[in-house]
């Protein structure tokens, strides 16, 4: 049996870059010595992209189920009718159902164990809606695939070598966000970052800066007053909970001076609060982490690209980055399972006035 971690990645979008940039990256075939890759998809389509694209030196062998993958091959699972056709740089009702398709059966197989890792090429949040996906995005929808036990457990975490910004709120309307960030909900996500820091990317003792939601981080209550009714205690509680956390830091302050490089962890309050920034520095490096859940995902740090879909200029450095952090994510939890496997119990002495307890766990 082969320890090669295996690698489900679904197509997302058949009309945006998707294959493009899925296939760009199939094309170097050293990825064959880190992993085996499945794709969940179409032959058909990949064929036609790979033709349309002058990428021929990518093949793949067809499969019934990630069970029959072969390690020394890139390999394809049919999930969509052989008659569906791509349409590149539109959005149809068609596209939609193929993504939801290929994510289905590939959460499927990664809940049963017959895909170590998944990465997820872009969807259109907008078409891939349906009676069974009613979500704004893949975050959401992998939090219920996980079940009940791991509702309100994901983490966005939009992640490069050197920077990890995590998100209290995703795809809400701004309009929504100040009644969404409650000091519980600081506290959770902290938590939350704080294991994935030390579970997921190996981090010891992680430093974590929180950043302010309003202006100046609220200018002493002149701006709003979260950060010191809400924000605050919840930084307070997490120190008193062992957990490194530093803030609440103005964001424009704290990127434009450089300071991001000082912490392992940046918790932002909102989805643009964090992104911007980030993807104007990370540039093609940065990925997408579901942290919190029982299973590793990670994707792209773009979208759909149908202004450049099938033109062959979209850029496969994201996909690639997402899959070797798959990979690595993976080997670093399977060496923290290992390391805390059987942890040694604390002793104490029952009897007596003077009671001693023995740590033997290191802590």
């Amino acid at each position: 049996m082969s320890d090669k971690i295996k690698v489900g990645i679904t197509h997302g979008d058949i009309n945006g870059v998707g294959y493009e940039i899925i296939l760009k990256v199939l094309e170097d075939a050293r990825l064959l010595e880190l992993c085996t890759p499945v794709v969940y998809g179409s032959a058909k389509i990949a064929a036609g992209y790979r033709k349309a694209l002058g990428l021929q030196n990518v093949n793949f062998v067809q499969i019934q189920s990630a069970a029959e993958a072969r390690d020394d091959a890139n390999n394809i699972i049919n999930v969509v009718p052989e008659d569906m056709r791509a349409e590149p740089g539109v959005s149809s009702a068609e596209a939609g159902k193929a993504a939801l398709a290929a994510l289905d059966r590939a959460v499927a197989d990664l809940r049963a164990g017959d895909i170590d890792v998944l990465v997820t090429a872009p969807i259109n949040k907008a078409n891939i809606q349906s009676e069974t996906f009613h979500f704004p995005g893949h975050t959401e929808y992998l939090e219920a695939a996980a079940g009940e036990a791991s509702r309100g457990r994901s983490l966005m975490i939009l992640c490069n070598d050197t920077l990890r910004v995590a998100l209290v709120t995703t795809h809400l309307p701004l309009t929504r966000i100040p009644e969404a960030i409650t000091k519980e909900a600081i506290l959770s996500k902290l938590e939350i970052f704080n294991r994935s820091l030390q579970r997921d990317f190996g981090i010891h003792a992680p430093r974590i800066a929180v950043l302010s939601l309003n202006p100046h981080a609220g200018d002493s209550g002149l701006l709003g007053t979260e950060e010191q009714e809400i924000i605050i205690p919840a930084v307070n509680e997490a120190r008193d909970r062992r957990i490194l956390a530093f803030g609440p830091y103005a964001a424009d302050g704290f990127f434009g001076a450089g300071r991001f490089v000082k912490f392992d962890g940046i918790l932002a309050m909102y989805h643009d609060q964090g992104l911007a920034p980030f993807k104007a520095l990370a540039m093609d490096s940065g990925i997408n982490f579901t942290a919190g859940l029982p299973f590793i995902r990670t994707s792209p740090d773009h979208g759909t690209g149908y202004d450049i879909a099938g033109s062959g200029e979209a850029s496969p450095e994201s996909m690639r980055e997402a899959i070797y952090a798959a990979i690595d994510i993976c080997r670093n939890r399977r060496r923290d399972e290992e390391a805390f496997r059987s942890p040694l119990r604390k002793q104490y002495h029952d009897k007596g006035s003077d009671n001693v307890v023995l740590d033997l766990t290191g802590e």
